[in-house]
């Protein structure tokens, strides 16, 4: 009988390459850690090759179809036309050089890549492909999700795609879309796909994003700029049937009404996946959603085994992923550095208009007793954003009125992903909104407006030295 090969030693062991895992096996080889990464899909996972990266590269084209209306205006004459299949090559190029390059920078950090299908065969031990392979010290699990897929719509997966089947093969032929879902995927998708060319039914069981902490100023907003595009939701929709016919898909609702398409994008969330990892017998039991539980230090039963983004954090985002990273990496190598800190990751939403917020709203400051102080601002005279003929919306800081601690920020309109960073790293701080106010900033620049808000809210409490500026 041959011998099995000896398994190989490591400080961290990576189970997942998506935005979190790649994080932490990076973040573990800066710091001088021996790492290995295992991945059993394409390297990057969800977010990079069917999530973020290729949504986002979609989503900048769909802005510059929007921005076309106002071309006329700004002297540019020309129209544009959209091709999705076009649209579809393209983000794969943007995808291939990311994943190349991300591929690249692991391999320079010497972290030990392996492909396969990662389980836990002791507390400390993990095969891959079914062969122990390696023991570590640490081992970290972000293997992320996959897409809830109910009931009624399975059976056709050729003309009923998840976000996963959309950038994994082009797109059904058809210019008539169903977009099921009121959450982020919905949101967002009805908008791109609206502005890529194809004829959009957008199909939401409720407010699109009523489930979320953004403000009713911001989700009007929003919903006034969809509308403007064409863009509405046929809301309390729920589909009881799905029948194929000579002219496409007909949707059965619960209303009695029929709506037929040529193809149907799901926005129906998401689901943990630990299919393969083997917890159980080595204690590490799922919840009742199927989420690993944490701890604030983000450790599992097992102290030495961390959880981080989809697979553990019911918020499922690249950001949450990638914040947990650090604080997972920070407690393995100084115990109880960190706590887990979900109010404080930014959260975005690319659609006609951004959103974007940190921290608590103002409901959410109340709920937990703040007496709560409001800066605002809006665009509406930034000569930045009158610019760019994209004058909507504002920004919102909110402060606890008897210490002035920044609690919380909303950005609305352009640029609003970049500008939430601003406030993101000073939240919590007292001195924040000297620090904002006192700030030197680029003009004309929509920035400007979170000094402008910020300032408004440093005068409420007399603070003069804000003039020093940061030090």
């Amino acid at each position: 009988m041959p011998e099995r090969p000896a398994m190989r030693s490591f400080d961290l062991a990576v189970i997942g390459s998506g935005p979190g895992g790649y994080r932490a096996a990076v973040l573990g080889a800066l710091h001088g850690l021996s790492v290995a990464i295992v991945e059993k899909g394409q390297w990057g996972g969800c977010c990079l090759n069917r999530g973020c990266v290729p949504k986002k590269t979609w989503h900048h084209s769909a802005k510059l179809m929007q921005d076309a209306r106002h071309w006329s205006g700004r002297g540019l004459a020309g129209t544009l036309s959209a091709d999705l299949e076009l649209a579809w090559h393209h983000q794969k190029q943007v995808v291939q050089t990311v994943r190349d390059s991300s591929v690249r920078y692991l391999r320079r950090l010497g972290i030990a890549l392996w492909e396969g299908e990662a389980s836990l065969v002791g507390p400390h031990e993990l095969a891959v492909g079914g062969t122990p392979a390696m023991r570590a010290r640490h081992i970290l699990i972000a293997t992320g999700s996959h897409p809830h897929v109910p009931a009624v719509f399975r059976g056709h997966p050729d003309v009923i795609l998840t976000t996963d089947d959309l950038f994994d093969r082009l797109p059904p032929h058809g210019p008539r879309v169903a977009v099921v879902g009121s959450g982020a995927v919905g949101t967002e998708f009805a908008f791109i796909l609206a502005m890529l060319g194809r004829r959009v039914t957008w199909l939401a069981a409720e407010q699109p994003l009523g489930s979320t902490a953004f403000s009713q100023a911001a989700r009007k907003l929003l919903s006034d700029a969809l509308a403007q595009g064409g863009i509405t939701p046929r809301l309390g929709t729920r589909i009881m049937s799905i029948e194929r016919t000579a002219g496409g898909i007909l949707l059965q609702t619960a209303a009695g009404t029929r709506e037929e398409v040529d193809w149907v994008l799901l926005g129906t969330g998401r689901v943990p996946h630990t299919r393969g990892l083997a917890l159980d017998p080595w204690g590490v039991a799922l919840d009742p959603s199927g989420f690993i539980p944490t701890n604030e230090a983000l450790q599992t039963r097992l102290p030495h085994v961390y959880a981080i983004g989809d697979v553990a954090n019911p918020r499922m985002t690249a950001n949450h992923a990638l914040a947990e990273a650090s604080i997972a990496l920070a407690n393995i190598l100084r115990p109880a550095a960190r706590s887990r800190a979900n109010h404080a990751v930014p959260r975005v939403i690319h659609s006609a208009v951004e959103l974007a917020s940190v921290g608590l709203s103002e409901d959410q400051a109340e709920e937990e007793g703040f007496e709560t102080a409001v800066g605002f601002a809006a665009f509406a005279t930034n000569p930045r954003a009158l610019g760019q003929d994209a004058p909507e919306g504002f920004v919102r800081l909110v402060a606890d009125a008897d210490s002035g601690k920044l609690l919380g920020a909303e950005v609305a309109g352009n640029e609003a992903g970049e500008l939430i960073h601003w406030v993101a790293g000073q939240l919590g701080r007292a001195d924040a909104l000297q620090q904002l106010s006192g700030a030197f900033y680029n003009h004309p620049s929509r920035s400007e407006e979170l000094q402008n808000a910020a300032e408004t809210l440093a005068a409420k409490w007399g603070l003069h030295d804000a003039m020093r500026g940061p030090h």
